[in-house]
């Protein structure tokens, strides 16, 4: 028995691990760059550690000189922690996140250079910014750009937009954009351009110290590396090994300082999947993976697509979903694991049913831990929350976001409330006059304010301010309203703001101005019905909120305990469970409409909705409705290949021999009107069977299809009835 058979051997007696084939030969391939490509559930990191004991135990490569830079720091605690259980007696090995290593090089070279410095990015609630330290909360990120963004466009700042101001500088940051194509970069914020120009000034000049923000250490660290030989020398001569994992969510300056690194020995293992690249907002660059050799001409390219996490439903279906997309490596993921339970899609009328299936379906499973509901955006996830926490059934938030609750919209509903316990608040007037159908300007707004009688303020309106004639009969209305909505049950006095007193058209006119999107406002007070649904007062409705609000808060508490997650399907990357549940699958929402447009931005959807499906185990359920917040919706194109590939479309016999064979084997007369293929069946359409009669679509579950008849709900085979040609279009 040779060295090498030795050590996998006794890995494989100490810690029950064995290496596949194409596992074996990363671990072996230690020198020079690689390549290694690896499917969901390829045990990239159990392949990744071996390698790094190897390299220690076998080819006696200090430890020290051997650096493993991750994405993330959990990834990079994970790994650390898979290291010391599976090599308990080797010294520690240098497992971090591409910014720390940044900020490692940025602090040196400003050591050496004497520069002072100050990093101004961290968490802070925003909301606290008047507490404390008030010099300490001037220089955060954050609260420069709020300032910035008041000074130059007039208006405060919400937090929509300050995430997209924040991906908008980051995205610039790290493609090395040159300033003088910044404005070339889309982005709906108002003057982002003139804010960042600002904002870069402001960090250089604006305190005593050099101002850095984490996008900083980057381009700093890239930039020292490159003008500063003897640093860069010292940190070539370091390290021997260089491995980097999740490098599909690399951006080109993080792959410029791996380039530095390694130019010198080019021992660089890039460890990745093309079809898990889905950052590209943020600045990742998949197509450096694709023009890999061009950068390392002499790389090898190992491909692990033996997948150990999932059944061979979810395997097959998902492996041949991705290749919708066409800019990848051509891998074909595949797996040992026999098959479990096909996936399922289920249809609803209207999205408010999801929910509540799912709080019928999970009420029944007794491992909560092993179950995920996974969706696009975070705006999913209240009512979510709403519904499992009336239900009793727990939950954890990997990435909670509490920004609904402090949305403007949900405050402005609550102001309305408000006024209906008192209309003698002018400060309360203040923050809605603009968002009803009252028609108070700012200067009438102003000078009820200075009227200080204790009075109605629609009153104090009419009869000392200088009012239009038109606005007499409005507020008279408004005040008639208001006072009508007195001890109104919450849901039905959401309603009465939406229309009697003109919130939606309102919000309309916000929108075209400030360029919100509508249907996302909507979406806000079309959840806040559902909380509102069964309350009895506004009391509650005020309560119930200030306590999702909280329970939200503490969804992070739950990890580890027996409940369900909670997820985008951004942030369910790297994580598994048994059952896997996507929500809102609908056109628009996943691929969104900017998507759709768009070829990168399809694939990178593609790419999100394959990550959602690679999570699960065994059980996969994707979800879709024909109704949202009273509109008609499509099911998401993504579904439709789904069900594609799961049930490909029969091609019917056309000739004249194959309609009297049918014809003779079950005496029913050949229709050439009849349905022929499974992508013909729509869910929610009408259809007509020639036994049944007419009847509506409701679902296709695998190899059968519900009708509802109007003498009930029928279950059919799809084969049977294609091949009978028992189905008719309407």
């Amino acid at each position: 028995m040779n060295v090498k058979e030795e050590f996998f051997n006794r890995k494989k007696n100490e810690l029950d691990v064995s290496l596949n084939d194409v596992q074996l030969k990363a671990v072996l391939q230690t020198e020079g760059p690689l390549l290694l490509l690896a499917s969901p559930g390829s045990g990239k990191t159990t392949t990744i550690i071996m390698r790094i004991g190897y390299l220690i135990e076998e080819k006696g490569v200090d430890p020290r000189r051997i650096k493993a830079v991750t994405f993330s720091k959990a990834s990079a605690n994970d790994m650390k922690e898979r290291f010391k259980r599976f090599f308990p007696n080797l010294p520690p090995v240098e497992f971090s996140t591409i910014h720390s290593f940044a900020f490692e090089v940025v602090r040196e070279h400003f050591r050496r250079v004497r520069t002072p410095y100050q990093i101004i990015e961290g968490d802070l609630d925003l909301e606290e910014q008047s507490v404390g330290d008030s010099d300490k909360l001037l220089l955060h990120k954050k609260i420069i750009l709020k300032k910035l963004f008041k000074s130059i466009v007039g208006e405060n700042i919400t937090e929509d937009k300050m995430d997209e101001l924040t991906t908008y500088i980051s995205f610039i940051k790290n493609k090395m954009i040159p300033s003088d194509k910044w404005s070339l970069i889309p982005v709906e914020v108002p003057e982002a351009e003139r804010i960042l120009r600002e904002y870069e000034l402001f960090k250089k000049s604006g305190h005593s110290k050099l101002l850095i923000d984490f996008d900083d250490m980057l381009t700093i660290s890239e930039q020292v590396l490159g003008g500063d030989k003897e640093l860069l020398r010292m940190y070539q001569e370091r390290y021997d090994y260089i491995l980097t994992d999740e490098s599909q969510d690399t951006s080109m300056v993080q792959h410029a300082i791996i380039e530095k690194l390694v130019m010198e020995h080019g021992n660089l293992c890039v460890v990745a999947d093309d079809d898990q690249s889905i950052y590209s907002w943020r600045g990742a660059e998949p197509s450096y993976l694709l023009n890999f050799k061009q950068v390392y001409p002499n790389a090898i390219t190992l491909f692990m697509e033996q997948n150990y996490r999932s059944s061979r439903d979810v395997v097959s279906v998902a492996n041949q979903f991705i290749k919708r997309n066409k800019n990848r490596y051509d891998k074909n993921m595949f797996t040992k694991n026999p098959p479990m339970n096909p996936i399922k899609i289920r249809s609803f009328a209207d999205n408010v049913y999801q929910t509540k299936y799912l709080v019928q379906e999970i009420q029944k499973i007794e491992n909560l831990a092993e179950v995920a509901v996974l969706y696009r955006n975070n705006s999913s996830s209240i009512a979510l929350i709403n519904e499992f926490d009336r239900a009793g059934i727990p939950f954890y938030m990997k990435d909670a976001d509490n920004r609904f609750f402090s949305h403007w919209v949900v405050e402005d509903i609550l102001n309305f409330m408000r006024m209906t316990f008192t209309d003698k608040r002018s400060d309360i007037l203040e923050k809605i006059h603009l968002k009803f159908n009252g028609y108070i300007s700012r200067q009438q707004m102003a000078a009820v304010k200075e009227i200080n009688n204790n009075e109605s303020v629609f009153d104090n309106l009419l009869n000392y301010v200088q009012l239009q004639d038109y606005q007499v009969k409005q507020l008279i209305g408004s005040k008639e309203t208001f006072e009508q909505m007195k001890g109104m049950p919450p849901l039905q006095a959401i309603r009465v703001i939406r229309d009697r007193l003109g919130y939606e058209k309102a919000l309309e006119k916000i929108c075209e101005r400030l360029g919100f999107r509508m249907e996302y406002l909507i979406g806000i007070l079309n959840t806040l019905e559902e909380i509102a649904d069964t309350l009895e007062t506004m009391e509650q409705f005020a309560n119930r909120l200030k306590y999702l609000d909280s329970v939200l808060k503490n969804a992070k508490s739950s990890k580890g305990q027996n409940s369900v997650t909670f997820s985008t399907f951004h942030s369910s990357k790297g994580l598994e469970f048994e059952r896997v549940y996507m929500l809102d699958l609908i056109e628009g929402n996943i691929p969104s409409l900017n998507d759709i447009e768009n070829t990168a931005l399809i694939e990178e959807a593609t790419r999100l909705f394959y990550v959602g499906m690679t999570r699960a185990k065994q059980h996969l359920e994707m979800i879709v409705y024909r109704e949202r917040d009273g509109k008609k919706v499509k099911e998401s194109q993504f579904v439709a290949g789904v069900r594609d590939i799961m049930n490909p479309p029969k091609i019917i016999p056309k000739n004249e021999v194959a309609k009297k064979e049918i014809k003779s084997a079950y005496s029913i007369p050949y229709n050439p009107n009849s349905i022929k293929s499974i992508a013909q069946l729509k869910i929610g359409e009408m259809v007509k069977h020639r036994v049944f009669g007419r009847g509506e679509l409701l679902q296709i579950d695998g190899d059968v299809i519900e009708i509802g008849f109007s003498r009930g709900i029928k279950s059919l085979s799809i084969e049977t009835c294609l091949e009978l040609g028992l189905l008719e279009p309407m």
